[in-house]
């Protein structure tokens, strides 16, 4: 476990967090809604509680990692007293779009509406990122030649470890009555086909033959979210990654993502993301970098 202490590289070019590590002894740092411009990963190592994250609560406990991406609005509420690691990047440090290939983590720890934001690391996993914590610390301590690229590939190992034993545990099957019906399954098949075009619940109950209603309640059941909001949450993430990753207008995003009226689609994205689409590009940073 490390000592009690914060460490921070800044970005030289505008003076915002580009790598953070510090470790937690209380809830203070999360019992308010959170809406971060750069990612978090949160490890509870002791105590539990509710996590408010999107349009959802989940329970955790000891062990649980969380990975939220930036701007992600989520506040934990404990039962237990928490304590714990944070490790925070800003995408102009490690961009999980640009690498996807090579830590392959969007969509498993990150943006992954379908599933709990959160895993839970077993014994041998957490001596392998405890290693990893340790050599981040004894990085950002001692300063040397290539400290960004060192950083940079402890937190690929540790983005690594952490998506494939969330692979894994959402590999495992089911609780009994829980196992994902056929008609989920082909749900997400078809949200990602077609968000961009078909934006209500409507449509895709009509896709699978059955009522928006019934949809809703096996939806809600198996995601504990409403169908409304897995297909806000789907459009949001795409116009997070067009947001950071070029340079279009909003107006192109909007069009693109199937929205002719870029003050509605502004309206839509401030709704669920509690910023507007400029103000996202604004605080989170169009990728300058050039890699």
């Amino acid at each position: 476990m490390l000592n009690q202490q914060t460490l921070t590289l800044v970005n030289p070019q505008n003076g915002n967090l580009a790598f953070k590590l510090f470790e937690f002894q209380d809830n203070s740092r999360f019992d308010h809604l959170q809406r971060n411009n750069y990612y978090s990963l949160i490890w509870i190592t002791e105590g539990a509680g509710v996590v408010k994250a999107d349009f959802s609560e989940y329970s955790f406990g000891k062990g649980n990692l969380f990975a939220f991406a930036p701007c992600q609005p989520f506040m934990f509420s404990v039962t237990e007293s928490i304590k714990g690691i944070a490790l925070n990047f800003h995408p102009d440090f490690f961009c999980i779009h640009k690498h996807q290939q090579e830590v392959a983590c969007n969509g498993v720890l990150f943006n992954n509406i379908y599933n709990q934001p959160f895993l839970l690391v077993d014994d041998a996993s957490a001596i392998t990122l405890n290693m990893i914590i340790g050599q981040i610390k004894a990085e950002m301590q001692n300063a040397a030649l290539a400290q960004y690229e060192l950083l940079i590939s402890y937190l690929k190992i540790f983005l690594i470890t952490a998506s494939r034993l969330k692979m894994n545990q959402q590999d495992q099957p089911a609780e009994a009555g829980k196992e994902e019906p056929f008609i989920l399954q082909k749900l997400k098949d078809y949200i990602e086909r077609d968000f961009k075009k078909a934006h209500s619940a409507a449509d895709y109950a009509d896709l699978l033959n059955i009522t928006p209603k019934a949809l809703g309640k096996i939806t809600k059941t198996y995601f504990n979210k409403t169908l409304t909001n897995l297909i806000a949450e789907r459009i949001i993430i795409e116009a997070k990654r067009e947001l950071y990753l070029t340079n279009k207008s909003v107006k192109e995003i909007a069009y693109e993502l199937g929205y002719n009226d870029e003050n509605y689609f502004s309206r839509f994205f401030k709704t669920n993301a509690d910023v507007s689409p400029q103000m996202y590009r604004d605080t989170v940073g169009f990728n300058r970098a050039q890699s």
